[in-house]
């Protein structure tokens, strides 16, 4: 059969279906390169070609950025020798590429058309560049808009690297589960949406300069070949194919797609002959171009592909490609036999000059749109920084948490409210060990990991099961340890009944780090209370999955393909965010990450280096979204252990506002403090004394005439210097129980003696702000008059433990190994030996460690969350703890026309006589309220600023006498560096 009649007998089917193929109802936007065909720059380009030249005009050749000089000569010598019209890059990375580029612009005639494979960005193809989600994690996502963005910054960032053309977006519609080319690199499987977000992610790129080319024409979805081996067929009727297939297709035709890339595709409704529709003009002409009306840049699909090269020779197989309405031919193998097949085919009249000509004017202006005609030389230095910006990997963050799909949520199990009184698990099938998922979970409380083999025997499972009868919830996480996922599950047969037993249980969640197509693999899998798709296996799937589980952030995504019988395109549940902490980057809370890292990073290596304090921890947040969260340095000058975020700190005087204020505001809540009452009132011994009559408003803000401290250890030598008989021991016993040392126990009740001793203290004369220990040593005593339990079980059950805030805990060596406290002074004082593990101040571990002016040890992780708690006004988690009008009271200057600005228990912003604030950063707002502790440590918030910052150290180690950091500032000059990161996010948005 000729092509002629195929062609005419194809034309009647058309017009048998019924179908419109051959008009379109919607007015079609036309591509925008089009309107410099006849250019003065297109016309002297053309002047200036010979006609072979003008032939190699149409033909792109592969080039990588990691072959080496041979491969580049054989480049440039195709370059000198052919005059090719472009490159297509494949792997390498962005500098090499670049200055490749450049040289070979230097070399070429004509400006060089640069294309990539960026469906997914430039990660697709080089190192060092960015991966966003893949386009099925893309189709589950509602809002296009983000779509769009997404098509923006993958423009910015090819241009970035001298390129001009993306061979994306992919718009087939991916309806066959078993389809092994396409599958994840689909928007899924309906056509709306594929169309909706096809013509997003084009309009992108297009808005931006870079040509786009929607692929695979005229619809790869269904099919379970993978044309880069063989020639799959698709068997579809025409009527089938109009309404499915070529949807999408028609859509971005409709909005102005530049390029349409056509498929190796065996599909016999369009072609009876067999042969490729990359070959086939009834397929590209009549249907493309005639029919659909594209006027646009029509390239192959990469000619080197066994879908053609097993029954097409080279050259040969490009001249009939370019006979079918081919305008470009990418990845052609031989470049001087194409030219001479195509000669040929002029010769014999196959083609006109006239043909290849506009074809011609077509790429050239092609080049002329994307700005070669002003061609300059790009840059490769900071190319790395320059595509990596905090704003594209914020976008790369907010694709990816818009595409996460909660597919059950029986019970409103999502996200975890309850965080005390259970114990959590964790476990990561197929992981070795703890996985970035894991580790993000457990920034929210208390949760125990477990790794599970993909091909873990009957034995493992059965050992791991034991285990896990011990926790409440069950949180599992099914990995992928592919590169890409695939469309396979790879589980033992004991895994796989592992997973279906766990379905059963109520207490269980899934996050699912596969492809959704395996879903369907595994058993019972829709019966489980809660499960979590997340599409792929990468750093940012599982450390927002974890968020959303325990509710930092929320979930709208919905599923883009169908699952067996089990889930439906279209299935997914909202689920509301916002509950406790996100974390993410400064730009996502309006800050600037340049200003913000760089400047902190600076201050704590500058305190670091001339040795103010040995390391650190530093967490800022902005509206309840952890920005930054770092460790910096050693635990101690003269080891090599480096500190890590979930170390514990001494908090020295933050105690006082992290217990004894928290306990009571909340008593003040429940009628049971009274700001206008005494010691007296609480502790009836003190009725008597000079303190008797003095308010708590008074006590709360130290202004109460106390002295600043006693230091009560001294009461406990002899005039010779040893200890008086009766206070210490060398040996615990139920009358020396509490452990000073190894081998130094006190009385067991010498705490009444230093109860007695700040009793009996003289008042100081005039009232005025002194800074006094002496209430929050009481202050256990106070709470405990009023509630059943003692001071520590109250604040961990009340406070604490429904927090998630795991390691604020008093005497931390009863729960934490020596290694991960971080060591404070070496005591020459009192305990003659290096303080690590218990606490610095000497009083408070004469109480046995626990006391409301100090004691506490956490990492900045937990701290924040108690601090954020009053940050929110007294809510946190869904939970609230303390009335807001009782945190707006406490937190406010109580005396505002006095030199005292404190606050209840708080610390205020305290200018001097001149004006100058040196407690805090000049910025922080007289809303502002915190406090500092003796040890190297700070915590400040800012309602007006909505702002969060805790700066933990220990400045004590080797000796107190370090006073560095005080005269270094660095505490107050890192807490400026934020509102500068807010001012400098602020300028970047003005017009």
């Amino acid at each position: 059969m000729t092509k002629k009649s195929t062609s005419i007998i194809f034309f009647l089917m058309l017009l048998i279906s019924g179908k419109v193929l051959m008009a379109q109802q919607n007015a079609i936007e036309k591509p925008p390169f089009l309107k410099y065909e006849n250019s003065p720059w297109v016309d002297s380009i053309m002047k200036s070609l010979s006609p072979d030249e003008r032939i190699a005009q149409l033909i792109m050749v592969a080039a990588y950025s990691n072959r080496g000089d041979d491969h580049k000569q054989e480049i440039l010598k195709l370059i000198k020798e052919q005059n090719i019209g472009g490159l297509i890059f494949f792997q390498g990375d962005p500098e090499t590429q670049v200055r490749l580029m450049n040289e070979y612009q230097n070399t070429s005639k004509v400006p060089l058309l640069g294309a990539i494979d960026a469906e997914w960005g430039l990660g697709m193809r080089l190192d060092s560049t960015i991966s966003y989600p893949f386009q099925m994690a893309l189709g589950a996502i509602k809002d296009n808009a983000l779509i769009y963005e997404m098509g923006t910054e993958v423009a910015r960032q090819i241009k970035r690297t001298g390129l001009h053309v993306n061979f994306a977006p992919v718009v087939d519609v991916n309806n066959n589960p078993k389809n092994p080319v396409i599958n994840f690199r689909s928007f899924g499987e309906d056509k709306y949406n594929v169309a909706e977000k096809s013509v997003a992610y084009m309009k992108g790129m297009q808005d931006n300069s870079v040509m786009t080319t929607a692929k695979h024409f005229p619809g790869h979805g269904d099919t379970d070949t993978d044309s880069h081996f063989a020639l799959p067929q698709i068997n579809h009727s025409i009527e089938r194919l109009d309404t499915l297939e070529l949807f999408p297709f028609r859509k971005v035709i409709e909005a102005g797609i530049g390029g349409i890339m056509v498929a190796h595709l065996n599909i016999p409704a369009l072609d009876s002959t067999g042969i490729p529709s990359t070959l086939s003009k009834p397929i590209i002409t009549d249907l493309l171009k005639n029919k659909m009306g594209f006027e646009g840049l029509i390239v192959t699909d990469a000619m080197n592909m066994k879908a053609i090269t097993n029954t097409h020779s080279p050259g040969i197989v490009d001249k009939d490609a370019i006979l079918a309405g081919n305008d470009l031919l990418e990845f052609t193998e031989n470049v001087p036999k194409a030219i001479s097949e195509i000669k040929k085919a002029i010769k014999q009249g196959l083609i006109s000059q006239e043909e290849i000509d506009r074809r011609v004017r077509k790429v050239l202006a092609v080049k002329q749109w994307v700005g070669l005609d002003k061609y300059k030389p790009i840059t490769s230095k900071n190319i790395v920084t320059e595509v990596n910006t905090p704003e594209a990997r914020l976008l790369n963050r907010m694709l990816t948490a818009a595409s996460l799909t909660v597919l059950k949520n029986d019970t409103n199990l999502l996200p975890f409210r309850q965080l005390d009184l259970v114990k959590f698990a964790s476990v990561s099938i197929g992981a070795e060990n703890e996985t970035p998922f894991q580790k993000s979970l457990k920034l929210y409380t208390e949760v125990e990991d477990f790794q599970l083999p993909l091909k873990a025997t009957p034995e493992q499972v059965l050992e791991l099961k034991k285990k896990l009868n011990d926790f409440d919830y069950i949180i599992t996480g099914i990995h992928d340890t592919s590169k890409f996922p695939r469309n396979r599950l790879e589980l033992s047969t004991s895994v796989q009944e592992f997973i279906s037993e766990l379905t059963e249980k109520e207490n269980t969640v899934f996050a699912f780090f596969k492809n959704p197509y395996v879903l369907n693999d595994i058993e019972n899998i829709e019966k489980t209370s809660g499960l979590i798709v997340a599409y792929q296996d990468s750093k940012n799937t599982q450390e927002l999955t974890a968020q959303l589980i325990f509710g930092g952030i929320g979930a709208n995504g919905k599923l883009p393909v169908s699952i067996g019988g089990k889930f439906q395109s279209g299935d997914g549940l909202d689920i509301e965010g916002g509950l406790r902490f996100s974390y993410t980057i400064p730009e996502a809370a309006g800050m600037d990450s340049r200003i913000l890292i760089g400047g902190i990073d600076s201050l704590m290596q500058q305190a670091m280096q001339i040795k103010a304090i040995p390391g650190g921890q530093v967490l800022v947040a902005k509206d309840q979204k952890v920005v930054f969260y770092k460790a910096y340095g050693l635990q101690s000058y003269s080891d090599t252990i480096k500190v890590k975020k979930d170390d514990l700190y001494d908090l020295a005087s933050v105690t006082k506002i992290s217990s004894a204020m928290a306990a009571l505001m909340k008593l003040y809540d429940e009628g049971r403090f009274d700001l206008n009452g005494t010691l007296a009132d609480y502790l009836p011994k003190f009725k008597h004394s000079n303190k008797a009559d003095i308010t708590f408003r008074d006590i709360l803000t130290h202004q109460a005439r106390f002295r600043p401290w006693i230091p009560f250890y001294q009461d406990m030598y002899r005039k010779n210097g040893g200890f008086k008989w009766w206070t210490v021991k060398k040996d615990s016993s139920a009358r020396y129980p509490i452990k000073i040392t190894e081998n130094m126990f006190l009385h067991r009740n010498y705490s009444d003696k230093i109860v007695k001793e700040i009793r009996k203290t003289p008042l100081l004369e005039k009232k005025a702000y002194v800074y006094s220990d002496f209430f929050f040593i009481l202050s256990p005593r106070v709470v405990e008059s009023m509630v059943e339990e003692d001071f520590e079980d109250y604040l961990q059950s009340n406070f604490y433990q429904p927090l998630g805030a795991t390691t604020i805990t008093y005497n931390p060596l009863n729960k934490f190994m020596l290694k991960e406290i971080v060591p404070t002074e070496n005591d020459y004082y009192f305990r003659h030996i290096p303080i690590h593990g218990t606490v610095h101040d000497e009083a408070a571990i004469m109480l046995g460690g626990v006391s409301g002016h100090a004691g506490l040890f956490a990492n900045a992780n937990d701290l924040a969350k108690l601090m954020q708690m009053y940050l929110n006004m007294g809510e946190y988690g869904g939970k609230r703890y303390i009335e807001e009008e009782t945190l707006r009271k406490f937190t406010k200057t109580q005396f505002p026309d006095s030199d005292n600005k404190r606050g209840l228990g708080f610390d205020k912003r305290r200018p001097d006589k001149n004006g100058i604030v040196n407690n805090t950063a000049p910025d922080a707002s007289d809303l502002s309220f915190g406090h500092t502790g003796f040890t190297g440590t700070m915590v400040w918030m800012d309602p007006e600023a909505d702002l969060l910052y805790i700066f933990l150290s220990n400045r004590v180690t080797p000796t107190r006498e370090n006073h560095r950091l005080y005269h270094l500032n660095t505490r107050t000059q890192i807490q400026q560096i934020l509102y500068d990161s807010l001012k400098a996010a602020d300028e970047k948005q003005q017009p």
